[in-house]
């Protein structure tokens, strides 16, 4: 049976190669918290839509103690987010022109890394 986060991690991969869209929510495009929002609540957990608010509302977790489905947050301002998949990697909706993709943990300077 697979862990909350393994289900989290799933449902993202399955939109992989999906566009990127400022503002998207899916379930056809994504802006990056868009992606983390739409798969968590295809899991049946509720988070909040921005990237900040998702930063700042879940449980603190060193990234030593990462698990999959956690949400890891980039720059100061946690301005970017994507769901760490267990394997040094996350999925994430980068930006215009990039479709979401799986890419290195560490592609982008980390802020916090959060569990829901």
């Amino acid at each position: 049976q697979p862990s909350i986060g393994e289900r989290i991690v799933s449902i993202a991969q399955s939109k992989i190669g999906s566009p990127y869209v400022y503002g998207a929510a899916g379930p056809n495009a994504f802006d990056c918290s868009g992606l983390t929002s739409w798969a968590y609540s295809q899991a049946g957990v509720q988070i909040p839509r921005t990237s900040q608010a998702q930063a700042a509302g879940g449980t603190p977790v060193s990234l030593d103690q990462l698990q999959p489905g956690d949400i890891i947050s980039y720059y100061g301002g946690a301005s970017h987010v994507g769901i760490y998949t267990g394997n040094g990697t996350i999925i994430d909706a980068l930006n215009s022109g990039t479709p979401v993709q799986e890419r290195d943990l560490n592609y982008m300077p980390i802020h916090n890394a959060v569990r829901f």
